[in-house]
């Protein structure tokens, strides 16, 4: 049973274990296809796990992916999940031009949409790769059409965020609402506090105290998000990665299903578009 009052927003980075940006260097993307594909049996999964507790969701999906297994949309759509945008190559919009993301983030919209038969609302970056030096992509992802996004970590990290950014939803573009991955505010810096790998490497209960934090302390509703490889153990090792790697990908990943489950009974959960969505008109009322 839900301790806490708010609803948080559950989120699901739908990709596979090979398109990992950590594994670039290791796999080209024209090796895709050869590899053995797995983020089926792992979205089913993880759609029984819902179903089991009666949560709903946002499935921040490839198009890349949802083109080879346009049965897997369907199912997300069918179980009253929100399916949205995790772009269609799973490129970071860091090495992106503005022409390029832009016709990125437009056919994955389209791929979904068409497959799906509804409107697709959300988008998350690779990598939460919005930051400081690509703020242009606010204004394409509004020009496609989009009402969200949730691309943006305002913490440090060798690889992403942007510490200085607002740490819940904003208005970053006239109608496009901005969607943070959630952190924890102590001594003037902003702690993870919303899943990935920090989720399967610090102890559940520090977990659920920084999340229960944010919705109690701050009153706001927080953003938690994971991927299918996450609950797979038996996921083919890539080699020649280096250890930091190898350590920030495998790390507990045999304790991710029992947190999971844990976090659905500990907390309220919702679909990002109806948890935030609504914020859109006091926002613009405001302005």
């Amino acid at each position: 049973m839900a301790d806490f009052p708010v609803t948080n927003a559950l989120t699901i980075d739908v990709e596979d274990y090979f398109q990992v940006s950590a594994f670039a260097p290791h796999i080209a993307r024209d090796e895709w296809g050869t590899r053995e594909c797995r983020v089926e049996r792992n979205v089913e999964a993880i759609l029984e796990m819902l179903a089991a507790s009666d949560t709903k969701a946002t499935f921040f999906t490839l198009g890349w992916i949802a083109e080879r297994y346009p049965q897997l949309v369907c199912a997300i759509v069918n179980q009253g999940h929100e399916l949205a945008s995790h772009g269609y190559a799973h490129e970071r919009v860091s090495d992106q031009t503005a022409a390029i993301f832009l016709a990125d983030i437009q056919r994955a919209k389209s791929v979904l949409e068409d497959l799906s038969g509804c409107e697709v609302k959300g988008y998350r970056a690779p990598s939460f790769s919005i930051g400081s030096g690509n703020l242009w992509a606010f204004d394409c992802l509004a020009q496609a059409g989009y009402r969200y996004s949730s691309s943006v970590y305002p913490i440090r990290h060798d690889h992403y965020g942007m510490p200085n950014s607002p740490r819940f939803a904003y208005e970053v573009r006239p109608g496009l609402l901005e969607i943070p991955i959630t952190t924890l505010r102590v001594f003037n810096r902003n702690l993870p506090s919303s899943g990935g790998g920090y989720f399967r490497l610090l102890p559940y209960a520090v977990s659920r105290w920084m999340l229960g934090r944010v919705n109690r302390q701050d009153g706001e509703a927080g953003v938690f998000y994971f991927h299918p490889w996450e609950i797979d153990t038996e996921q083919p090792r890539v080699p020649g990665i280096s250890l930091k790697t190898q350590f920030r990908h495998y790390v507990n990943l045999d304790r991710m299903v029992p947190r999971l489950n844990q976090l659905l009974d500990d907390f309220k959960w919702g679909r990002v578009d109806h948890v935030f969505l609504a914020k859109l008109a006091p926002l613009a009322v405001a302005a």
